[in-house]
């Protein structure tokens, strides 16, 4: 199963594709989708013909994506949440279904504790994978996004055994 992850943003997005196969993680491809427009709307359709094309080159089984969990600037929130609904409208209409998870239950997946802090998380994200300091380039948005897909790999499994 090829699953997508994606940490959202307004600015920009954190993407990564593995491959699951029973209890076997594959990293495909990872990266950082920067938003360069100045506007709200232009942001939007940026990031909308951004993901569509990570959609038609990856072609996921599975779109994993992080929730809005608590936001501390509620403009930030708003434009973050603007464009998760670009991300989940674009998967849904490629028919894509979609899963999603908070902070804390990637972080508890990925590192068994839920206040794991972004070093944590991407030191274990490369353990998992059993890849080396230079197979993930960018922020930790990428970093994020390679735990979200795992996470979701994981649940799936799960899902599949019991």
């Amino acid at each position: 199963m090829r699953i997508l992850g994606i940490d959202p943003g307004s600015a920009r997005m954190g993407y990564g594709v593995i491959e699951a196969s029973g209890s076997s993680l594959k990293l495909l491809d990872s990266g950082l989708l920067k938003i360069e427009s100045s506007g709200k709307e232009e942001r939007l359709l940026e990031l909308a013909g951004s993901f569509e094309k990570i959609l038609e080159k990856e072609k996921p089984d599975l779109v994993s994506i992080e929730k809005l969990y608590f936001v501390k600037n509620i403009k930030t929130g708003m434009d973050v949440a603007q464009s998760r609904g670009i991300i989940i409208f674009l998967a849904k209409k490629q028919k894509v279904p979609i899963v999603e998870y908070s902070p804390s239950e990637i972080k508890m997946n990925i590192t068994g504790s839920g206040n794991a802090d972004k070093k944590a998380v991407a030191k274990m994200v490369k353990m998992i994978l059993k890849i080396g300091d230079d197979d993930i380039k960018g922020p930790d948005d990428v970093f994020d996004a390679v735990a979200i897909a795992i996470t979701a790999a994981n649940h799936n499994r799960l899902r599949e055994k019991g």
